[in-house]
């Protein structure tokens, strides 16, 4: 591509093409960086190969901002994604979200970025992320989410159903004794949209199939390198690390034990209470951070990331500081006998990268001592993987998503369909509880 647009920023140093498994110790290459090196680039739709910020209100989590590409752009050899208190689109405040949707994708690997947190190590309130999705879902789309996140997931049964029952309500364990703000019920997904189950018939579903003619679960799968917050009663800050995961494990607990589960610095690293609810089920770790890596606080850059390998078999390990935090196996989500979920699956999805910086009660406590605006600095993004397996695209043969996208494209693209069915789409039959 000409100018500045390739894969590799070619102002990558040269000494960080290569880089050691942080799990397995392997060679890994770079096959994907921006060292955000030149000021003054913008986002909106159109202006750039790879990135593009939004233009909504992120109300899947009450965000108080609206998000506008305006609030993002490039100065000082960072990304800069701003948080201000401005009244805009009737809301209070305006932020950033910037993805690689539909444009850059990686399957396996390492995703790495260099971050100065926004606002103070001790003031709490601000929510900025680097995550990851699977592309046939689009972050703040929820039509196009709707029945597809948090789900990874390939096997046909109950966890495929509406509310991870059948429709004479067994398991019964899955109402009542799960999540507390909601009568106890486990799961209130609409089911998995792209499931194993789809009927071999249906000409929707994107594919591919298998060869006894079933077809694969799809889904939009997230694995969040960062969301950090400040504790409202200590005044440290932290970062949670953490996956997403439907179907539900009964009351949410995963099989969390020693051989599924590493915390490399237990003074550093500990397990999050919050393991889920009725909308998804979280494998997180609350993570200590440098509270000198905050704009407001020294204003030095850490290295967060997640490294992983995809399937049942597979394993995410979270990076803080740029050293291993905690490690996961893709056992821990294996089969549960009590809700009836099935292996889940670390991401076999092609996933994109996320980064916003925004405010919710949601999150936690918003502080009045909050200066704005607030900046999140990302110095670079860089993405790894193993030199036997390399896999970048938003559309690998095994896991297709452009065709579907474009079957669908205002899903994709209109902010203001929440659901599938405001869509005016019906979900295809699942042949459980469908005639076929």
């Amino acid at each position: 591509m000409p100018g500045n647009f390739g894969l590799i920023d070619k102002d990558t140093p040269k000494s960080v093409y290569t880089k050691s498994s942080y799990t397995y110790g392997q060679e890994y290459e770079l096959v994907f960086s921006d060292e955000f090196n030149v000021d003054g680039r913008t986002f909106y739709p159109g202006d750039d190969p790879y990135w593009e910020a939004v233009d909504l209100h992120y109300w899947q989590t009450n965000n108080l901002e609206w998000y506008d590409p305006a609030a993002v752009t490039t100065k000082d050899g960072n990304l800069v994604i701003t948080l201000s208190q401005k009244p805009t689109h009737g809301l209070d405040y305006e932020g950033g979200l910037i993805s690689s949707w539909n444009k850059f994708c990686f399957t396996g690997g390492i995703l790495e970025v260099n971050a100065v947190l926004p606002g103070a190590s001790d003031v709490e309130g601000l929510w900025p992320a680097v995550w990851a999705m699977g592309n046939l879902g689009r972050a703040g789309y929820g039509a196009s989410l709707d029945g597809l996140w948090p789900y990874s997931y390939d096997s046909c049964d109950v966890g495929t159903l509406p509310n991870q029952t059948y429709p004479d309500g067994t398991p019964v364990a899955n109402t009542q004794g799960n999540d507390k703000n909601n009568g106890g019920a486990l799961s209130y997904l609409p089911g998995q949209r792209l499931s194993a189950c789809t009927c071999e018939s249906d000409s929707t579903h994107p594919g591919p199939k298998k060869s006894d003619g079933s077809w694969t679960g799809r889904a939009a799968p997230e694995i969040d390198v960062l969301e950090a917050t400040v504790d409202s009663h200590t005044k440290i800050g932290h970062v949670s690390q953490s996956a997403q995961w439907a179907p539900f494990d009964y009351q949410y607990h995963w099989d969390n034990s020693s051989s599924n589960i590493k915390f490399y610095d237990s003074d550093k690293a500990i397990p999050n209470t919050y393991v889920g609810g009725v909308f998804q089920q979280a494998s997180s770790a609350l993570v200590g951070t440098n509270q000198n890596c905050y704009e407001l606080s020294g204003g030095c850059a850490s290295i967060y990331g997640f490294e992983y390998e995809p399937g049942a078999d597979g394993f995410i390990t979270w990076i803080s500081e740029g050293v291993k935090s905690w490690t996961m196996m893709g056992a821990g989500v294996g089969p549960n006998t009590i809700s009836g979920a099935g292996q889940r699956l670390v991401s076999e999805e092609p996933m994109y990268i996320i980064m916003n910086l925004g405010i919710s009660l949601n999150f936690g406590h918003i502080s009045e001592d909050l200066q704005f605006p607030a900046h999140f600095l990302i110095d670079y993004v860089r993405v790894y993987q193993p030199k036997n397996a390399k896999n970048i695209g938003c559309d690998p043969s095994d896991h297709p998503t452009q065709d579907y996208i474009a079957r669908y494209v205002d899903a994709y693209n209109n902010a203001n369909l929440t659901t599938w069915e405001q869509y005016g789409q019906l979900m295809p039959k699942n042949n459980l509880v469908d005639q076929c």
